[in-house]
């Protein structure tokens, strides 16, 4: 199989493909840097970094498979990839531990004032006595999108004496009961942001969800709240969230994800201290990105042999198809 590998992905994989498929290998390049290399592949593997538009998929008549490696895909042009009928498989599963288990350690980092003990340190000053932190246990821990990973994440707070309550998108009467069974309330977004005194946020980001954190939204949370988000950048207004920290509404934020990222990005909210950021690591452990390229890999030789097994198939039903006509001209 001809493969683009657009994005980084564990060397071991990258190896095992190279053993049978013909591999290019180009992470993280501008869309149209990748229309060059693109017109004769027939499977992408890309993350986060690289847009997949329908301009870009227009250049590969051959493309028949993509392979997202991690679960969101709003850098991906869907609609066009339903009409094309491209296969498109996501890999979300492994990142669930390791962002419900990032959330966690910017909760602890944003209630014990990590950031700031750190910094004060190196410059000598000893904090010990003014430096105030706060337990994770007894404090309501709401979820906004209660999915893979926000109900991860509800089950590793509620071991730490947390109380998980979360809204999600697809409320049927079966998921709710799922959400239950694992510890997590569920409830209306306003009330899951009203109950807080963490917010975590954990949903795709699309037409419904853009700008979903806005003042209107952090207007709502408690006073003295956390924000934390490891969801996508546009879904949180950083203007209002700039706002709402800087007067103290909230207590303090940690983001993972940005409105804009990428080298030299910086952003307004550096400024404040009250806050931690970090460039989009959140499913960045070496176990899941061991994970995410064995998976790559089975989704791919998985593809190979069904696509061998239908087109036998095929070539069977001409044989017996060919067959029938004759001994009809015969007869």
């Amino acid at each position: 199989m001809r493969i683009l590998v657009a994005s980084r992905l564990e060397q071991s994989a990258i190896r095992q493909l190279q053993e049978n498929h013909d591999v290019i290998c180009t992470f993280d390049q501008p869309t149209r840097d990748l229309s060059s290399l693109i017109p004769d592949r027939e499977a992408v593997v890309f993350r986060s970094g690289v847009e997949i538009t329908r301009a870009l998929m227009d250049c590969a008549p051959d493309l028949k498979l993509l392979v997202r490696a991690g679960c969101g895909l709003d850098n991906l042009d869907c609609e066009y990839v339903r009409k094309r009928g491209i296969v498109l498989r996501r890999i979300s599963e492994p990142a669930a531990q390791a962002v419900a288990e990032m959330a966690l350690a910017l909760m602890f980092a944003l209630a014990r004032n990590i950031r700031q003990a750190d910094a004060m340190l190196r410059h000598g000053q000893w904090a010990k006595e003014t430096l105030e932190g706060h337990l994770l246990a007894g404090k309501v821990l709401g979820i906004v999108g209660a999915g893979n990973i926000g109900s991860r994440l509800g089950v590793l707070a509620s071991t730490m004496g947390m109380e998980p309550i979360g809204c999600i998108a697809d409320s049927t009467p079966a998921v709710v009961q799922t959400l239950r069974e694992k510890g997590i309330k569920v409830a209306d977004f306003h009330t899951v942001l009203a109950a807080a005194d963490f917010v975590s946020v954990h949903v795709p980001l699309n037409d419904s969800t853009r700008n979903l954190i806005n003042g209107r939204a952090l207007s709502l949370m408690k006073k003295g709240s956390y924000l934390i988000n490891l969801a996508r950048g546009g879904v949180v207004d950083e203007t209002a969230l700039y706002a709402a920290l800087a007067t103290g509404r909230l207590c303090g934020a940690a983001l993972d994800v940005h409105e804009h990222e990428g080298q030299g990005q910086i952003s307004p909210l550096a400024q404040l201290s009250n806050v931690v950021l970090t460039p989009h690591i959140g499913a960045s452990t070496v176990e899941t990105q061991q994970q995410i390229g064995v998976r790559v890999v089975e989704i791919i030789e998985a593809f190979v042999q069904q696509s061998k097994t239908i087109a036998r198939r095929e070539a069977d039903i001409r044989v017996t198809t060919g067959a029938l006509s004759n001994e009809m001209v015969r007869i």
